[in-house]
């Protein structure tokens, strides 16, 4: 009898499901405007690739710890720029982005059948996945009392939010911070979109002020691929509970898994170097304010969407598909919100990562 292959255990991909709404908005005049993913569109900031062209000898095999010099890099920066203190460098974990990090996780902490992992009603999709993948129990929920009595082994939270944008206040992340600590859950804290704020100021629940100096049971992920256009380089980091840190690395040594060398050298120079993410975040900001302009003007609701890269659009009550289409008629590709939940099913995910030009191309349809 043959076995069940592993990705039978998983959803489908849901981008798949875009592709004959993607061949609609290509056909309007003027061609597509694809604002369905959030991909870096600039260029990577030259001080970057600099650091990376003149890394590129390099013959000798990385570790998976990475450099003291990368490890003390992402410290100085969540200090520098989002005031979390006291990490030292058993605290801080390279990895090659931040998606395989989390899609890998549960498997690389021992999670599996009979385990519980919970997440946002709204959430980025791999979170599922990656407890899907080792044969976890999954919960979507924002409610910690929907829990019940049952303590996950991971409960992950996201803020800013991918896809709505919302932030979490402090008082909120630091009741959640007890509520795991008291239960002996792993919280992890999907801190991608920390520096993509608009009308919020996002907070690490790495901040004393919500882990009250200890990162124990926490850990907190990074990416530079929004801030500095580093998408194609698979730059991230994860910090947190050294302990937790200390497990992951064991398992991550004996598979290989490493940041390469010259890709490491390139991380701390964008960790270092806080002017390209201004001038990245004034662009966006820009692009921002002429499409939730536009889409207003064309009736549509934004909620949330204070930060992230996305504005979260609804009609009201129409379905996010039928929004979906009403939009590829207008050479326009969104994400429908049913990706990241059933509680999305009347909202869009539109990014604003696309070109000024695009942008542009978006802002005369919507407006026509």
């Amino acid at each position: 009898m043959p076995r069940a292959k592993v990705s039978q255990r998983l959803p489908d991909f849901p981008w798949d499901k875009l592709a004959p709404f993607k061949d609609k908005a290509s056909a309007y005049a003027g061609g597509l405007v694809d604002l369905s993913v959030g991909t870096p569109v600039d260029p990577t900031p030259a001080v970057v690739q600099k650091a990376l062209a003149e890394a590129t000898d390099s013959p000798g095999y990385p570790t998976t710890i990475g450099t003291p010099a990368l490890r003390q890099a992402a410290i100085d920066w969540l200090a520098r720029n989002h005031g979390v203190t006291g990490l030292g460098l058993d605290n801080v974990l390279p990895v090659i982005g931040s998606k395989e990090l989390i899609g890998s996780l549960p498997l690389h902490l021992g999670v599996g059948q009979g385990d519980l992992v919970a997440y946002p009603e709204l959430a980025y999709p791999t979170y599922e996945v990656s407890a899907a993948l080792v044969g976890a129990d999954t919960v979507a929920t924002d409610s910690l009392v929907a829990l019940g009595p049952k303590a996950p082994r991971i409960l992950w939270i996201n803020s800013p939010s991918n896809p709505s944008g919302r932030v979490l206040p402090v008082e909120h992340l630091r009741k959640t911070v007890e509520w795991a600590r008291e239960r002996g859950t792993l919280l992890i804290s999907d801190e991608c979109y920390i520096e993509c704020a608009w009308e919020a100021s996002p907070v690490s629940i790495l901040h004393p002020d919500v882990c009250g100096g200890s990162f124990d049971g926490l850990l907190a992920v990074h990416s530079l691929s929004k801030r500095s256009n580093l998408a194609g380089y698979r730059e991230a980091f994860v910090a947190g509970d050294a302990s937790v840190l200390g497990e992951l690395l064991a398992v991550r040594k004996n598979l290989g898994l490493m940041m390469p060398g010259p890709q490491q050298v390139a991380m701390i120079t964008a960790l270092g170097d806080d002017q390209h993410a201004k001038e990245q975040h004034a662009r966006y900001a820009a692009r921002r304010t002429k499409l939730k302009a536009a889409l207003e003007s064309a009736g549509f609701r934004i909620d949330h969407s204070e930060a992230s890269l996305y504005l979260w659009s609804t009609r009201g009550d129409e379905d996010c598909w039928d929004t979906v289409d009403w939009l590829a008629d207008r050479g326009i590709l969104a994400a429908p919100g049913s990706f990241y939940g059933r509680a999305g099913s009347n909202h869009v995910r539109i990014a604003f990562t696309a070109t000024d030009e695009r942008i542009a191309a978006a802002v005369a349809r919507l407006t026509e």
